[in-house]
């Protein structure tokens, strides 16, 4: 629940059982002096405008008319909603579907009834209903309600097109659950859970094709789309199965589904991947693609687990347009990109790419390899799993039930002409031993390793067995990078920056970095009350010089390396993010969070 900041108006009188028209809310708003009253009367005139189907706030909110008390800002939906809620002498309240229960505030009412009076349930407790309305003046529902109930009725105002839409999402979802587990003949019978519950004479299991969950799936995939998720789990529990959606790096809760249905749910989207829908007792790895209402491609990658009360099921989204960006776009400064472009326009080498999972690898390798995918290059990769299809790359998929691994998937592409070679991960010594051999053979070879930055990237190489003069030759530079959340646009202020905190990120090398302005995440609903909206890149890129070269000839230590190669130039992850933080693009917390002090400490200057 938002609450509002602006100071208490004195309720208008009471118009009572009768909805606001267009008149009503003008005059109002030129009492307030919000609007003009000759601009108010042009619009009183339009015919058009004074349709009775539409609400009074969304008419008003089309015209985008300046904000008085703020002339940098429209009196769009949101806003005119809470100047209504004061007015009334009610709370107002933004709708946050993570926030809200549908299966339990969708048996207050009906569906029927609540679209009668244009009401929604968005709360209960053993006290009291909280439910939305856009229309203040109407209360003969509440008496009636609160007699059926035997509860308190708390009335908060709330966006009319909100009510509108989420009433018809919250009870088809509702509808949709409540037939499901109707159909259900016993589905635990057939369940792979740890804690097997049998019910005597009972048998059969929801059909995943069922209509009703095949209606749950599709909004389950639209829904994730439309809050930006970037990836869903679907996970069993003892009585009740949990779908949770991960948006800007952080897991939010979305909704309970009885189990039944969600192992119907489980089963519908392993068919669509064209997985084993039969086979529950080991893990799987699938793939769709499917179009966003708004008509983009957006490609899933699905992965399930069994656990101890049956399979879990996360979905990766890739969005094309998300998976692919320009080097600006990821967050490299000016002076990275140069690096990088240099490093990546190299004819043969090998390019080493470190973080760990979830730190936004793949964008950079995607995003660097459709960048030298011209015409007359032959990129090539093998992946475990392909992450996303793209037709400029001629992509192999890892198969070790069919003996291809990531060492013979390099023999192979080596003999298919390639010019670009990436390699999704280096796991071991036979695939560290056959990209060396490729980046010696003329190739430029891209791959990836879990390290906590660029350094220890070559002392991996070298403890996997890699000879150091090898390395020495091929290794061309280490990328290692973080993911941290963006600053809101909308709602981020200038702030006194927190002084502990910052040596804490810049010392030792403060004098090499300006401070410039900081900010806070105040909250506001384009950003849902986090504070963020998207995610951006925190890099640390090693170029191997002739010293950074000598050093690994000779086989030094991580600290000795790590010493070499700030001093060659190289800038930690914590004053990448330093300078994001000095440009109004993330705050301390953030960076603070992600990226690691190298080696442990800070005795290391440039």
């Amino acid at each position: 629940m938002v609450p509002s900041t602006a100071p208490t108006v004195a309720p208008a009188a009471p118009r009572t059982n009768q909805p606001l028209t267009l008149q009503q809310v003008l005059d109002d708003l030129v009492a307030d002096g919000l609007v003009l009253r000759e601009i108010a009367d042009r619009l009183v005139s339009d015919r058009r405008a004074a349709r009775a189907e539409i609400h009074p706030l969304v008419v008003i909110a089309d015209q985008k008319w300046k904000d008085p008390r703020n002339p940098k800002k429209t009196l769009h939906l949101e806003v005119l909603t809470e100047w209504l809620a004061e007015r009334s002498g009610l709370p107002y309240q933004h709708i946050d579907p993570f926030k809200i229960d549908f299966a339990a505030v969708t048996k207050v009412m009906s569906n029927a009834y609540a679209q009668r009076y244009k009401i929604l349930p968005v709360g209960i407790n053993t006290r009291e209903v909280t439910v939305a309305v856009c229309e203040p003046n109407v209360r003969e529902w509440e008496d009636q309600l609160k007699h059926i109930l035997w509860l308190d009725i708390k009335r908060v105002v709330a966006n009319p097109v909100d009510i509108q839409q989420y009433l018809v999402e919250f009870y088809n979802l509702a509808r949709s659950v409540k037939g499901a587990t109707a159909q259900d003949k016993g589905a635990y019978s057939d369940i792979a859970n740890f804690e097997q519950l049998v019910q005597l004479g009972r048998s059969g299991r929801l059909d995943a094709n069922d209509q009703h969950i095949v209606h749950i799936c599709d909004w389950l995939f639209n829904y994730a789309f439309d809050q930006r998720a970037s990836d869903i789990h679907i996970e069993p529990r003892r009585e009740i199965g949990n779908v949770r959606f991960r948006i800007d790096g952080v897991l939010h809760q979305v909704y309970q589904i009885p189990t039944p249905v969600m192992v119907a749910m489980t089963s519908r989207i392993k068919v669509l991947g064209r997985m084993d829908v039969v086979e529950r007792r080991r893990p799987q790895d699938g793939r769709l693609k499917t179009v966003t209402p708004d008509g983009e491609e957006v490609e899933l990658r699905l992965s399930t687990m069994p656990t101890a009360f049956g399979e879990k099921l996360v979905m990766r989204i890739f969005n094309p347009e998300n998976l692919v960006k320009d080097y600006r776009e990821l967050g490299f400064t000016e002076e990275d990109e140069t690096k990088w472009g240099d490093m990546v326009t190299n004819p043969h080498g090998i390019i080493l790419v470190t973080g760990p999972t979830g730190s936004g690898k793949t964008t950079t390798l995607y995003s660097t390899l459709k960048q030298v995918a011209a015409p007359e290059v032959n990129v090539c990769t093998v992946e475990d799993p392909i992450e996303m299809v793209e037709p400029a790359f001629n992509q192999m998929q890892v198969q070790n039930s069919l003996g291809v691994d990531f060492a013979s998937g390099i023999r192979t592409l080596m003999r298919q002409d390639p010019d670009v070679i990436m390699v999704g991960e280096i796991r071991d010594l036979e695939t560290a031993e056959m990209a060396i051999q490729a980046a010696l053979t003329g190739h430029l070879v891209f791959s990836t390793l879990h390290t906590n930055d660029a350094p220890s990237a070559v002392t991996r190489m070298l403890d996997l067995g890699v000879p150091s003069y090898l390395l020495q030759s091929t290794l061309l530079g280490v990328l290692a990078q973080r993911l941290v959340r963006t600053l809101c646009s909308h709602c981020k202020e200038p702030h006194e920056i927190d002084e502990a905190a910052w040596e804490m990120i810049v010392s030792p090398w403060k004098a090499s970095t300006p401070r410039g302005t900081t900010y806070i995440n105040k909250g506001c609903l384009e950003c849902r009350m986090t504070g963020y909206m998207g995610r951006m890149g925190v890099y640390e890129m090693m170029v191997m010089t002739p010293e950074l070269r000598k050093a690994v000839a000779e086989q030094a230590d991580l600290e000795a390396l790590r010493d070499k190669a700030f001093r060659e130039g190289m800038k930690p992850l914590r004053i990448s993010g330093a300078m994001k933080i000095a440009a109004g693009l993330t705050t301390i917390d953030e960076v603070m969070n992600v990226a690691p002090p190298p080696g442990g400490d800070r005795r290391h200057r440039r």
